[in-house]
């Protein structure tokens, strides 16, 4: 019987985190960096234990996205991963229904970057992808992204949106989106 809870980093003790990072980076290995976990800390962790082990995990953090003239409060989603061996038993699917409750719950729009694999998942939540360019706002100003064009997903909340005009994100280290 699989668990799901959902807890502030703040609120996660030291090993639960660790555990956390641990999953992510194994899911994602070998194309992930450190900077990456960084991006899944500070907002709300969805978690699901199995027999006491952590077997999924995803985070919302808040980040700024500006479309259309006007900076959206985004629910921005980090580090969703299914250990290998649980994977095709709706857990993919219970993490990204409880990250749709945060979103939904206090953000203009939610997004995420997606990799090739989780695209129907995401589709099946109803995230949408973005067909605009994109752009970060960088310390040197906004500078184009076109390699992450295709791999940006949203989901309305209370922003209108147009798909294929442009999305600009706020700023951190490593990938920006």
């Amino acid at each position: 019987m699989a668990d799901l809870r959902l807890a502030g980093t703040w609120e996660l003790e030291p090993a639960a985190l660790e555990a956390a990072r641990t999953l992510v980076m194994e899911v994602f290995a070998p194309d992930i960096e450190p900077a990456d976990w960084d991006h899944a800390l500070g907002g709300v962790h969805v978690l699901i234990e199995e027999d006491g082990a952590l077997i999924g995990h995803a985070a919302v953090v808040a980040r700024r996205l500006v479309h259309r003239g006007r900076a959206l409060r985004c629910g921005y989603v980090e580090g969703v991963a299914v250990r290998a061996d649980a994977r095709r038993r709706g857990h993919g699917g219970a993490l990204m229904a409880a990250v749709g409750e945060v979103v939904c719950g206090g953000y203009d729009v939610g997004a995420l970057g997606a990799t090739d694999e989780a695209i129907a998942l995401y589709e099946r939540h109803g995230w949408q992808r973005w067909r605009g360019p994109l752009s970060a706002l960088t310390p040197d100003g906004v500078r184009p992204t076109p390699e992450e064009e295709g791999a940006v997903f949203v989901l309305p909340v209370a922003a209108e949106l147009a798909l294929d005009e442009a999305l600009t994100c706020d700023w951190r280290d490593g990938d920006v989106w």
